[in-house]
């Protein structure tokens, strides 16, 4: 009894010590492709470098990426190349990465990194697809709202869950649901708060002010812009923050017709003249309301020329958006001096490129001014524009309105399915735990009372079985031992006895040609090469016998890339391999490893014996989950109807069915020979 205690309690020593030691190499691996992974990003980050580099730097990194554990970390660093890519306005990596962030997050049921995946996806979409951005950032914000506080630390994730109520926020101002994107920025402002993390309050104060604005609380508007002027003091953002609020403030004046407060706060921004030199879009943005300012209050001293000044900017930049505004502030100028034909012209050019942009609230007005300048047909088409327009623009915003409706009742049905479902499996998991509980007492009371003879038994069977387990492992390791030496005595026999006696042939006949000067040079000369062939082939087939297995410390496809290689230079044809990113070798079963690459070996022996080709071209491909292994020559083919009469190919066909998978020969006379396979992960 104190024999088997002390040997379990060595067992379970020897045990923790490997777990400790391999924990401990994963530990120092995780490090080392940390430090690769984040040496690229670095060398992305460089400026100094071409955009082609710095994306070549991040597939480098995403390569290593895709060798980590599925964990936290490795979402983590995902996340950080797509963040990259998205500086460099690589846009579909950026989502790709993230989508891929996403599904595993979901996998692994992490919740921070699902959100935030959330999150970033919902930056990709809100350029151009409102209704996806909001899923997603609205996804993002429940997964926030619904985490353990004892499981995580509310101020940790603070700020993140502002940021995806600050972007909801925007989307709810862009379609005018002012009510709820006032809320939501409230919500979001008390969450940076807590985080203590002021760098998004002037966003938000920024969002109030132009919702007051519509709202027509004019002075709140006001001081919502000054206080984001106040937040963004002692920040690198200061000076753009401050002209982006001064030319808010002066938004709200105009529309209250205060338009010497609007020229003060419009001069007031143009007077940082430093930053707008180097800012030319601001600047003609500035210049151009200070001239639509003037125009609206009858001060006509300046005008057109601020217009046209802004517009010389703005064609130097290619802003076409600023174009599309300003062309229409002229239009609007020239119909007021009764120049109709200018506005015209003006109106015209702001409509096409109102219409390319879909500036639909440009073009509205667009539409109006060409209904009174044009004559009465073409005016009265232009008033119908105008009403479909505006029509048009009514629906989709209530369209817009009901579908985010739609997004949040759905997330918070499937919120409280899932609590309810939560709450049964908790009801569930307790009744299991008791009814498993009364069990095991019985259980215990019942074995307790035939303890001493099964704990003897238990005795007697554990030493039986250890010596049946070492007389087992004897037995495998001698049958490995044998089979290893027969091996290695067949290789050595090819390599150092028969190969030892060709060469001493070839010799031989290498010193009769140089002794000799007959008739029959030439063909002791073929009979020498083709000695020579032999040697090659059988020192092959001995490295073959020789090998074990496909080697350890090689990665599996540098040793398919040499296998393919060694062969191909010993019968001096010309190759293109290409290896599919996506196939994840280490992931792969090794048995299936070993079955592509004899499948490899064979088929490349047939075109050596068989095919007389030039080339061959080997690719891997990842397609639906299976790995496709396409090999072709240009060879002389063969008659289909000859495929099952080879041995190499019924080998590979057999190989094939092994890994549940199928296997297509396609061949023409004098065209090449194609080898298919496809095999399911």
């Amino acid at each position: 009894m104190l024999r088997f205690f002390l040997k379990s309690i060595s067992l379970c020593f020897f045990i923790s010590y490997i777990g400790c030691n391999q924990t401990d190499k994963n530990i120092e691996s995780n490090k080392l492709k940390s430090d690769l992974i984040d040496t690229y990003i670095k060398k992305a980050k460089d400026k100094k470098g071409s955009i082609e580099e710095r994306k070549e730097n991040l597939e480098k990194a995403y390569t290593i990426y895709s060798t980590l554990e599925d964990n936290s970390f490795k979402i983590e660093k995902i996340q950080e190349i797509s963040i990259e890519y998205y500086s460099l306005k690589d846009f579909d990596s950026y989502r790709d990465m993230n989508e891929k962030a996403l599904k595993l997050s979901t996998l692994i049921n992490d919740s921070l990194n699902m959100a935030q995946s959330h999150f970033f996806i919902g930056l990709y979409y809100r350029r151009s697809q409102l209704d996806i951005a909001f899923k997603n950032f609205h996804e993002a914000e429940k997964i926030y709202a619904s985490l353990d506080n004892q499981k995580y630390n509310p101020k940790d994730y603070a700020f993140d869950h502002g940021k995806a109520l600050i972007d909801i926020a925007r989307i709810q101002q862009r379609t005018k649901d002012y009510n709820e994107s006032e809320a939501t920025t409230i919500k979001a402002i008390k969450k940076f708060e807590f985080a203590e993390n002021i760098q998004h309050l002037p966003l938000c104060y920024t969002n109030l002010g132009i919702i007051a604005k519509y709202l027509e609380r004019y002075d709140e508007s006001v001081e919502y812009h000054q206080k984001a002027i106040e937040y963004a003091k002692g920040t690198k953002t200061e000076i753009l923050q401050t002209l982006i609020s001064l030319n808010n403030i002066g938004t709200v004046y105009k529309s209250q017709q205060k338009y010497d407060k609007a020229r003060e706060s419009y001069d007031k921004a143009l007077s940082y003249t430093e930053f707008l030199s180097k800012n030319p879009r601001r600047h003609s943005l500035l210049l151009d309301n200070l001239a639509y300012v003037n125009f609206l209050s009858n001060d006509t001293s300046e005008i057109p020329d601020l217009f046209y000044k802004a517009l010389k900017i703005r064609d130097s930049i290619d802003d076409q958006n600023g174009i599309a505004t300003n062309t229409l502030h002229l239009a609007e100028y020239y119909q007021s001096i009764n120049k109709d034909s200018i506005a015209r012209i003006y109106a015209e050019q702001s409509r096409d490129l109102s219409l390319e942009l879909q500036k639909n609230e440009e073009l509205l007005k667009v539409y109006q001014i060409l209904s009174e300048v044009s004559d009465s047909d073409e005016g009265l088409r232009y008033a119908n524009s105008y009403i479909k327009l505006n029509d048009s623009l009514i629906k989709q915003e209530r369209l817009f309105r009901d579908k985010f409706a739609r997004i949040k009742f759905q997330t918070d049905e499937i919120v409280e399915a899932n609590q309810q479902i939560s709450r049964e499996n908790e009801i569930l998991i307790i009744a299991i735990l008791g009814l498993t509980a009364l069990f095991l007492l019985g259980y215990i009371i019942f074995r307790q009372q035939q303890s001493n003879k099964e704990l003897l038994f238990a005795q007697t069977q554990q030493e039986s079985n250890e010596e049946i387990y070492r007389l087992f492992i004897n037995q495998q390791i001698k049958l490995e031992e044998g089979r290893q030496l027969e091996q290695q005595r067949m290789s050595e026999e090819l390599h150092d006895g028969v190969l030892g006696r060709l060469f001493g042939v070839r010799l031989s006949l290498d010193g009769i040609n140089q002794r000799a000067n007959d008739e029959f040079t030439d063909s002791r000369n073929k009979y020498i090469e083709e000695l020579k062939a032999i040697e090659k082939e059988i020192r092959l087939i001995s490295h073959d016998l020789g090998a074990e297995t496909l080697p350890s410390d090689v990665a599996y496809i540098d040793a398919v890339e040499n296998l393919i290689k060694d062969l191909c230079e010993v019968h001096k044809l010309e190759f293109e391999f290409n290896n599919d990113e996506d196939i994840d070798w280490e992931e792969i079963d090794d048995q299936k490893k070993v079955n592509f690459f004899r499948i490899l070996q064979e088929s490349m022996q047939n075109i050596f014996k068989h095919a007389h080709a030039d080339s061959i071209k080997i690719n891997f491909d990842y397609v639906e989950d299976k790995i496709n292994l396409t090999i072709l020559d240009d060879g002389i083919g063969f008659r289909e109807n000859k495929v099952k009469k080879g041995i190499g190919l019924k080998n590979i066909t057999s190989r094939v069915s092994q890994m549940s998978g199928v296997v297509k020969f396609l061949s023409e006379v004098n065209s090449g020979t194609t080898v298919s396979v496809s095999v399911p992960v």
